[in-house]
């Protein structure tokens, strides 16, 4: 009678497991939505499995290492797979999808992560960063001076101790709309938000229980806009006194409406354009040029500095609302030292 191993489907189902628990995950917070999407990694996954099958020994998740990910790039070349693994653009995703899936694996089994995808990429910058081409430029982001001036300028929009009267005298003569502009650009800075996740948020969205400060907000929540789901942001402590004087603003100036940023004081919508214009003029009146990289840099900014502080570039990507490998616009930045506030 033929005997089988008992471990003869072991490895097969780690590989494939481990994958499609990925997959669950991303679906699960909003992303991969797309049965195509999911179509192509699968491809590229399985030709990845596919050939750790094929070794002897056989590569696990665990073994797997930077010699071998460098042994299947060289099996790949000249062969005209789905995964496309011959240009570096595709063996950038092929990279980042072994990572992502080793990572969620290791956070799983509670055992350590396998950094060999991560280690091959920083041992190969022509793949690194290939796509980093002309047509992707770098992230505009503001220096060191200019998001300290900036903040300052925020800020004075609410009241401190020992203030000169002349600096109160100028708090007395913002109007609430001065206040809610400059509130709202404080957390494009200091919580990475988009213009479109400023004019979404409502009453419900600031988060003041549990924060270091009490009675200050220090997080927010970003409602889903259809194409991600609702999501968590920290704010910086600065950016959350502010906000929380123009929620003090609000009440007394007895606006209506759900709108944490509304147009009008009966809590109409604040539209596209006339953001847009708030925002372009408080960086002209901080003497920040409003044309280059318009309010987008203050999102930047704010992953320059969540980066360089060491945070998990995929809690990052969480933050902000994007895909992980987005983040990979910022490696180049961040491999060279920087200041950020």
């Amino acid at each position: 009678m033929k005997s089988l191993s008992l471990f003869a489907d072991v490895e097969p189902q780690s590989h494939r497991l481990a994958f499609e628990s990925w997959v669950a995950e991303r679906r699960s917070q909003g992303f991969l939505r797309q049965p195509g999407s999911v179509a192509v990694y699968r491809d590229m996954w399985g030709a990845f499995t596919t050939w750790c099958l094929g070794q002897s020994p056989t590569v696990t998740l665990t073994s797997l290492d930077a010699l071998d990910l460098q042994a299947f790039q060289a099996a790949r070349f000249g062969m005209k797979n789905s995964d496309f693994s011959l240009s570096p653009r595709h063996a950038l995703r092929l990279m980042r999808l072994i990572d992502r899936v080793l990572r969620h694996h290791a956070a799983e089994s509670g055992e350590p992560v396998n950094l060999a995808a991560a280690q091959w990429l920083s041992d190969h910058p022509e793949v690194r960063y290939s796509e980093a081409a002309s047509s992707d430029p770098l992230p505009e982001y503001l220096s060191v001076s200019e998001a300290k001036s900036l903040i300052t300028f925020l800020s004075s929009a609410r009241p401190r101790p020992g203030v000169s009267n002349a600096r109160r005298d100028g708090q007395a003569t913002l109007t609430w709309q001065d206040v809610r502009n400059r509130t709202a650009v404080g957390l494009q800075l200091g919580a990475g938000l988009t213009p479109g996740d400023v004019r979404a948020l409502s009453l419900a969205s600031p988060t003041v229980q549990g924060g270091r400060v009490q009675g200050r907000p220090w997080k927010l929540t970003v409602p889903g806009d259809g194409n991600s789901s609702p999501r968590e942001t920290p704010v910086a402590q600065w950016a959350g006194e502010l906000l929380h004087h123009w929620l003090q603003v609000r009440t007394e100036a007895r606006i209506t409406g759900e709108h944490l940023f509304p147009s009008t004081r009966t809590g109409k919508p604040w539209s596209k354009d006339s953001q847009y214009r708030a925002a372009r003029a408080v960086l002209e009146e901080a003497s920040i040029d409003s044309t280059d990289g318009g309010s987008f840099r203050l999102r930047h900014t704010f992953a320059m500095r969540q980066l360089r502080r060491g945070t998990d570039p995929a809690q990052v990507a969480r933050w902000m609302g994007i895909e992980p490998e987005a983040m990979a616009r910022y490696d180049r930045l961040v491999a060279g030292p920087m200041d950020v506030v």
